[in-house]
């Protein structure tokens, strides 16, 4: 499914691939590749966990790296059985270069680059240029969607608040 005019990037509208997630919807399961070019079932990875998903355009841009570091930092003050997960197009060595240079330990960041599968099912996908706009999800313990915030311009971070309410709200 391809849709027009939910984001605009350069004042151009451009063409976001697949339908948007739901709350209450089943999570539509996804593989990335990890920092070791291992392809991951993330749901079956993270199987019995609340997540939370992080939907990112590049860890090189500013937004990025700076949501990735706030979710990092506050991943040392959950519930063990919370887990973030920052998902980008990024290859899996400039992931591993970049988290290693950030210190970014506590957010389990991944690589769709290899099938845009994440993209495809979770409504993230720009088209034109091969990246994924910024959203995040929580993901109940049951593979629930929870939570969901599709931002409304890649500049925009995420009200991490309530994401991290979110997820304290549906654990086990």
């Amino acid at each position: 499914m391809e849709r027009l005019g939910l984001l605009q990037m350069g004042g151009k509208d451009v063409t976001i691939l697949g339908e948007d997630i739901v709350v209450g919807q089943d999570a539509p399961t996804f593989a990335l590749q990890n920092q070791d070019w291992e392809v991951v079932d993330v749901l079956e990875a993270t199987k019995g966990k609340v997540r939370i998903f992080t939907a990112l355009p590049s860890l090189a841009t500013g937004v990025c790296d700076l949501e990735t570091r706030t979710f990092n930092k506050a991943a040392s003050e959950l519930d063990e059985n919370i887990v973030i997960v920052g998902i980008s197009m990024d290859l899996p060595y400039a992931q591993k270069n970049w988290c290693g240079a950030a210190g970014v330990e506590r957010v389990l960041v991944l690589s769709d680059h290899l099938e845009a599968e994440f993209g495809m099912k979770y409504g993230c996908l720009i088209k034109e240029r091969r990246i994924l706009r910024r959203a995040v999800f929580v993901v109940d313990a049951n593979n629930k969607v929870a939570y969901v915030h599709y931002m409304e311009s890649l500049g925009n971070e995420p009200d991490y608040d309530a994401v991290l309410n979110a997820a304290r709200s549906v654990l086990p």
